[in-house]
C-alpha cells in the first residue's frame, strides 16, 4: 500500500482527539441495570453475539425515549452513543460528557461529532448510533447515511439490534412503558462493510446505506418472528426533534 492511499484511508484524521472517557460509566451501569431488570420483564437474546472486543458500530431500531438509557445499562460493553446537542446542557450535558458521549448537532454538518465517532470505533470501543436518525416506527424503513459513513470510514463491524417493547403501541415517543411491560433486546449476527478510502462519493455512501437497510430489515422482521413481540407502530407524535 501506498503511503498516499495509506493517508487517504487514515481521513478524517483523528489523531488530535483525547479518548472519551468512560470510568464514571462503569458505576453508572452497574446501578441502571439492576433498576432496569426490576422495572421491567426484559429479555435479551443472542448476547453471544456480541463481540467482546474491537470496534462494534451497534445499530437499534428507535421507539422511544428509553432505548439509549436501556442500552448503555444493559450492553455487555460500555457504549459510547451520539445523542442531540440540545440534550447536552447544563448539568445534564455534563454527566453525559463524563460518561463518554457525544453530542451531535442535526441541523447541520458536525465534523467534531463524526471524527469523535471515528476515533471510539478506531479505539476500539463501541459506537451506538440510530441509523433511522429519530423515533418514530422503527422498522428502518428510512436510513439515513451517518452508519455507512463510518462503516466505510472504519470498516468497523455492524452489529443489528431490534428493540420491541420500549413503546407500546401508538405511545408517546418522549415517554417510557409502565412498570412490567415486556421489553425485548435482540441482537443479531454482526456484519462488515468495505473500508472505503477518501474521497467518498455520496453516491456510494447511499448505496451502501442501502444495504445496510437492507440486513437491519431482515433482522427486525426475524427478531418480530422470533419473540412474537411486534413493533408498535406509528407513533401518537412525531418525534420533535425530527
Amino acid at each position: 500500500m501506498t503511503a498516499e492511499l495509506t493517508r487517504q484511508r487514515e481521513l478524517p484524521f483523528t489523531g488530535d482527539l483525547p479518548k472519551l472517557p468512560y470510568r464514571l460509566a462503569v458505576p453508572v451501569r452497574a446501578v441502571a441495570s439492576r433498576y432496569f431488570a426490576r422495572k421491567y420483564d426484559l429479555r435479551v437474546h443472542h448476547e453471544e453475539l456480541f463481540p467482546r472486543r474491537g470496534p462494534v458500530l451497534m445499530t437499534p431500531n428507535h421507539l422511544s425515549l428509553l432505548d439509549g438509557p436501556l442500552l448503555g445499562a444493559i450492553a455487555p460493553r460500555m457504549l459510547h452513543q451520539l445523542g442531540k446537542i440540545e440534550a447536552f446542557g447544563g448539568l445534564q450535558g455534563l454527566f453525559l460528557r463524563r460518561i463518554g458521549q457525544i453530542p451531535i448537532d442535526r441541523t447541520s454538518y458536525d465534523p467534531l461529532a463524526i471524527r469523535q465517532s471515528i476515533k471510539v470505533l478506531r479505539d476500539g470501543r463501541v459506537l451506538n448510533i440510530y441509523p433511522e436518525g429519530t423515533r418514530g416506527t422503527g422498522d428502518f424503513t428510512r436510513i439515513r447515511l451517518g452508519t455507512a459513513y463510518l462503516a466505510m470510514v472504519t470498516g468497523a463491524p455492524i452489529l443489528p439490534v431490534a428493540l420491541l417493547g420500549t413503546r407500546l403501541p401508538h405511545g408517546d415517543v418522549e415517554g417510557f412503558p409502565p412498570s412490567g411491560s415486556r421489553v425485548d433486546v435482540v441482537y443479531g449476527e454482526p456484519f462488515t462493510i468495505d473500508r472505503v478510502s477518501f474521497p467518498r462519493r455520496h453516491s456510494d455512501v447511499r448505496a451502501v446505506a442501502d444495504q445496510i437497510g437492507d440486513m437491519l430489515r431482515a433482522h427486525i422482521k426475524a427478531a418480530v418472528a422470533a419473540t412474537g413481540h411486534p413493533l408498535p407502530g406509528a407513533p401518537d407524535k412525531k418525534d420533535p426533534d425530527d
